[in-house]
């Protein structure tokens, strides 16, 4: 069911996301639909490809949507498990989303720009610092409620006991950092910039068009459901034993945490591009802490 929810939804994320900008803004915004009008609209337009290119630009947006497919069979709605699920699967979703990004970043090399390549510099060294973060958070909890698959982390988080709950707080903390460095958004990036000095994802896919750009669009999409999931099963009890009223309050939270991203972007300005690294480094050192209080 994760999988079916994820393709169907994850664009509505995006859309409350800006609707709620808009209402703090005191505008009227794009409709909550805006992305699905988009995708539908390159879905219909041609490609257009640079002389200087090779095949790489043409199978990147592909490579990273089938990875994030294939990330979402691997993860569970709270309570019930996902599609594929076996020991260790973390570690296998954890490799998904760096083929996603790898993929993006080897299309952008492709393309032979020196202001794209400044894009993909930044994207990787930033994935740099908040891959630990991430990986860290998987192993706390796997290593606090001695479970090694998504399914057996993720039932039941709140388990992990009474003087390890602190630990929870601390890696809810770390990976809500590490959701938005990933998903380019306010403080790390902003998605509607179009400063040359300032742009990291979006000037990595200026050469895409039509069908590519929808593909690498509808994937960001699916990444943001992908981490904002396993924030909501971390940080939000679920597991009621009924799996309709599991799904109605995972979907709800998932609304809410759209609505707070919104909210948090309204409020924040973008910090300088030599500041997102000490942020990022908090994350990794919040997830180090948790570690140290799980095997203390």
């Amino acid at each position: 069911m994760s999988p079916i929810l994820a393709i169907v939804l994850s664009p509505l994320l995006l859309g409350i996301i800006a609707k709620t900008k808009a209402f703090f803004a005191g505008r009227k915004g794009q409709p909550l639909l805006q992305l699905y009008y988009d995708l539908f609209k390159l879905l219909q337009k041609g490609v257009v490809y640079s002389t200087s290119t090779t095949i790489v630009i043409r199978l990147s947006p592909w490579i990273a949507l089938a990875a994030a497919s294939t990330a979402l069979c691997i993860l569970p709605v709270p309570g019930h498990p996902g599609w594929i699920s076996f020991p260790g699967d973390f570690f296998v979703l954890f490799a998904l989303l760096a083929v996603f990004r790898f993929s993006l970043v080897c299309a952008a090399l492709d393309t032979g720009s020196s202001f794209e390549g400044m894009g993909s510099s930044r994207e990787v060294f930033f994935s740099f610092l908040a891959e630990p973060a991430l990986l860290l958070g998987f192993l706390v909890l796997a290593f606090g409620l001695g479970g090694y698959s998504l399914q057996e982390i993720l039932s039941d988080p709140f388990s992990i006991g009474k003087g390890k709950t602190v630990a929870l707080y601390f890696i809810s903390v770390s990976l809500f950092i590490v959701l938005l460095a990933e998903n380019s958004r306010i403080p790390f990036d902003d998605p509607n910039t179009h400063l040359e000095l300032t742009m990291i994802h979006e000037v990595m896919i200026l050469d895409h068009s039509g069908l590519d750009l929808g593909g690498i669009l509808y994937a960001s999409a699916l990444k943001l459901w992908i981490l904002g999931s396993l924030w909501v099963s971390i940080s939000i009890p679920m597991g009621w034993g009924n799996f309709y009223l599991d799904v109605v309050v995972f979907l709800a939270s998932m609304g809410l945490l759209a609505v707070f991203i919104g909210f948090m972007e309204s409020i924040l300005a973008r910090v300088r591009l030599i500041r997102v690294s000490h942020a990022l480094s908090l994350a990794t050192v919040l997830a180090v802490l948790a570690f140290l209080w799980i095997i203390g």
